[in-house]
């Protein structure tokens, strides 16, 4: 009876039983520019990485463990799909990111990333991109398109966002693999990289590197760390990239072919327990940052809000992030940040992976967790 009267006020029920700790499924946000309400929609997943929602309302997850399931609007998880390749769930590593084909009405096709095992070597291992036909339960004709190369003995930077471009082209994110970050600054490796592949792997004929000697044609920019978080820019169409720096010096970028953003060589962050990362913050002819943040605040997924449930934000950026257990709101005045909100620190305090604008408008947000909880923020009445 008092939990039915705490939820009824609206107020979080955190009642510790003989069972143990209650927590309510809805949670009233106050202290933002929109009052908001958070309902957790679905927990118990392994670490979800990415969500895209499929045609009839239910999402289909990537856990990183390697396990993809598709969860119903009212948060019931389905069973594990079969048919995915081999994955390496190790460290950072693991199923990653998934999309929609663009013709998926017809197609059932989707496009996920994963870390993928080199054969000859136990330890090493890349970022890969495969499709396959969403059949119910499985997955079928699973074909992979994209394999970083080398194979690198690391755990860590996988990059692995996938955005749809506007002319149909797919641009992947790539990690440095920790280890060999001086890689970044070369055309000759995968590593430190965004690329641009058509729908079946092969490489546009504009890239801006295909005529370069010795350069890998897919290759679209260099010089990044760790990018785990790309979207088209709803009005220009170009591709912004969210990038983790070291201790310090995550970076929001506008990310164009043939740009070089710097890393290792300029950053903003400094290494782990400190000390200085190549020769300080600028260059010439490597790019500044749109926005940055020092210290790290972990940046993941993001979205350019375009629905009608927010018309306070509409246009924002809404950038997730890990270490800082935070949804970071950004205002923009074209290619420029004004403002910086963030929200759900206290309130929810769980690492934000990705995050979603479904086709009701409301958002959807994925936490990095053990326990990991599918989030629904709507507009608090």
């Amino acid at each position: 009876m008092l939990a039915t009267c705490l939820r009824a006020a609206g107020l979080t029920l955190a009642l510790g039983l003989f069972a143990g700790t209650v927590t309510a499924k809805t949670i009233e946000v106050k202290n933002s520019s929109v009052p908001l309400r958070v309902t957790t929609v679905a927990e118990g997943l392994s670490n979800p990485w990415s969500l895209a929602f499929l045609p009839d309302g239910r999402m289909l997850v990537t856990e990183r463990s390697g396990t993809m399931r598709i969860v119903t609007a009212q948060g019931e998880k389905g069973p594990a799909l079969s048919g995915l390749p081999d994955i390496v769930s190790r460290g950072q590593g693991g199923l990653l990111d998934v999309v929609l084909a663009p013709d998926f009405a017809t197609s059932k096709r989707i496009y996920f990333s994963y870390s993928e095992p080199d054969p000859d070597n136990s330890k090493a291992n890349s970022t890969a991109v495969a499709h396959a036909v969403l059949n119910g339960d499985k997955l079928e004709n699973v074909t992979r398109i994209f394999s970083q190369q080398p194979k690198y003995e690391s755990t860590a930077h996988f990059g692995s966002r996938l955005v749809w471009n506007s002319d149909g082209t797919l641009f992947v994110t790539l990690g440095d693999r920790y280890g060999a970050m001086q890689d970044a600054q070369t055309l000759d490796n995968h590593h430190g990289k965004v690329i641009r592949i058509n729908a079946d792997g092969s490489v546009p004929a504009d890239n801006p590197y295909v005529n370069t000697a010795k350069a890998l044609p897919e290759i679209w920019s260099i010089g990044h760390r760790n990018v785990q978080g790309a979207a088209l820019h709803p009005t220009t169409g170009k591709l912004w990239t969210g990038e983790h720096g070291p201790q310090g010096g995550d970076e929001l970028n506008i990310d164009e072919a043939g740009k070089n953003y710097g890393w290792p060589i300029i950053t903003y962050g400094e290494n782990y327990g400190g000390g200085k990362i190549g020769i300080g913050t600028e260059k010439d002819g490597m790019e500044q940052p749109v926005y940055k943040w020092v210290p790290s605040i972990a940046t993941a997924g993001f979205i350019f809000y375009t629905g009608d449930k927010f018309p306070q934000w509409k246009g924002n950026l809404l950038m997730t992030s890990l270490r800082a257990a935070t949804l970071a709101r950004l205002t923009l005045d074209g290619d420029k940040v004004v403002d910086e909100e963030r929200l759900l620190q206290k309130e929810v305090g769980e690492r934000l992976r990705h995050i979603v604008q479904g086709p009701d408008g409301y958002i959807y947000l994925v936490s990095d967790e053990s326990n990991g909880k599918i989030f629904r923020l709507e507009p608090a009445k």
